[in-house]
């Protein structure tokens, strides 16, 4: 006789099995399948990665496999509140009985959110070591799940980052037509595409966010952030001060593209009557970012101790995000922009810091790709302007000779017809140009 969370495991296994592939927003996620790997989903909540797990679904079906061989079982349902590891044989177990003749060939495991399943990469390690499985796993924790990867599963799992919605997926969700090639486009279109990307830097990329009104996707994406702050920081990391951490939130929410000083804050929150220590801030920072709520970039250097007493510049996970806790009044377009230039290029696997050059100026990105080439990256909202575009230019060549291979990018608001000329080999295009380009064009 079935004890009460077997019952449940065959409801949630039979309810997946008979459900229907939800309609979703197809997402520009490439990776590979590779045998005796898992792949780990991994992003911020509400992003997307239960909508991708049903996307790889999705995909399988299409290619032939039953829906009885592809099991999604997710972890965050309130009558798994004991769920121990120790359980998840009961999972394939459960579904062995029901369907099988589906056992009996190759069968695909979707745990989401497993990671609330202390000490589940053990099971998952010998499911790989059982050639008839494979599978996919999704969390909201970027350490935890990196962590225990990489102590228990030895090099078998293939990370994979889901983001908000970029700006191409933004265009197919709401039906836009997508341009051939962004880089051949009538006056018309390109106004076209700059009204466009206005929408996409004010709304964001939350999937749930789009077709709201202002009031209610405040309200929404204030509720993604308490509910992370609760769950992925406070209670996951046993936070004993949890004043600190909002204030903290509210600064770098509030601020964002901004330098940000620990010590400084410190000070700040001292002069509150709110005690917190370096240590406890630094470690604050770091839970947040585990949790993908923002992304802290460090200054470009070689000297770990330069890195430390640099400020960090502080950007949120989606442009969306902003106007939610930037009390100025502002459109902040100018920070919405860098921004969203900043998650493109996490989007591409860059690694970024920004530059302080030797005449004193700062230059916004340097990105280092994948295949090891380089681009300097400045971002101006209005280069019309010839003093701003000027000292934007100026940061660039004096950061060129420390780069000397790098590309150099400055990238716009908007479309402009002519664009103000920049000497070579600085190129200026507006950022959903280069958005829509792709990975594969740099400025290099």
């Amino acid at each position: 006789m079935e004890d009460q969370l077997q019952q449940v495991i065959r409801e949630k296994i039979l309810l997946a099995a008979e459900s229907p592939v939800p309609k979703l927003t197809r997402r520009d996620v490439a990776f590979p399948l590779i045998a005796g790997k898992a792949a780990a989903v991994i992003g911020m909540r509400r992003a997307g990665k239960t909508t991708f797990l049903h996307q790889i679904r999705g995909d399988l079906m299409a290619g032939g496999r039953s829906a009885e061989g592809l099991v999604y079982f997710n972890f965050e349902d309130e009558r798994l509140g004991s769920f121990e590891a120790g359980s998840l044989h009961e999972i394939p177990e459960m579904h062995a009985r029901l369907f099988p003749e589906a056992a009996k060939g190759k069968v695909t495991l979707f745990l989401d959110e497993i990671q609330r399943v202390p000490g589940w990469e053990v099971f998952v390690r010998r499911m790989l070591d059982t050639p008839e499985y494979e599978l996919f796993l999704s969390g909201s924790s970027a350490k935890l799940l990196s962590r225990e990867i990489a102590t228990s599963m030895r090099g078998r799992a293939w990370e994979i980052e889901i983001y908000p919605f970029s700006f191409a997926e933004f265009l197919r969700h709401h039906g836009h037509e997508m341009p051939e090639d962004p880089r051949q486009l009538t006056s018309r279109k390109a106004t076209e595409m700059d009204h466009y990307f206005g929408e996409f830097l004010t709304i964001g990329g939350f999937p749930e966010a789009q077709g709201l009104n202002v009031a209610d996707r405040r309200q929404l994406l204030q509720g993604y952030v308490d509910v992370l702050l609760l769950r992925d920081v406070i209670e996951r990391h046993e936070v004993a001060n949890p004043t600190a951490l909002r204030w903290m939130v509210r600064r770098l929410l509030g601020s964002p593209a901004g330098l940000f000083s620990v010590t400084k804050f410190a000070t700040d929150l001292k002069s509150q009557g709110i005690a917190a220590g370096r240590e406890t801030l630094y470690e604050l920072l770091g839970h947040m970012e585990d949790a993908f709520l923002l992304s802290a970039v460090t200054v470009a250097t070689d000297s770990e101790k330069r890195r430390q007493v640099n400020p960090r510049k502080v950007y949120p996970a989606d442009t969306g995000l902003i106007p939610v806790f930037d009390r100025s009044g502002k459109a902040n377009t100018g920070h919405a922009l860098e921004t969203a230039v900043f998650i493109e290029l996490q989007r591409r696997g860059a690694e970024v810091a920004y530059v302080k050059t030797p005449g004193g100026f700062e230059v916004d990105f340097l990105a280092t790709y994948r295949d090891g080439t380089k681009d300097l990256i400045q971002v101006c909202a209005n280069p019309d302007d010839p003093a701003t575009l000027t000292r934007e230019i100026r940061a660039l060549e004096d950061a060129a000779p420390a780069f000397p291979k790098a590309g150099q990018l400055l990238l716009t608001l908007e479309f402009r017809l002519p664009f103000p000329e920049v000497p070579k080999p600085a190129r200026i295009l507006p950022a959903w140009q280069w958005m829509l380009m792709g990975e594969n064009h740099s400025a290099a």
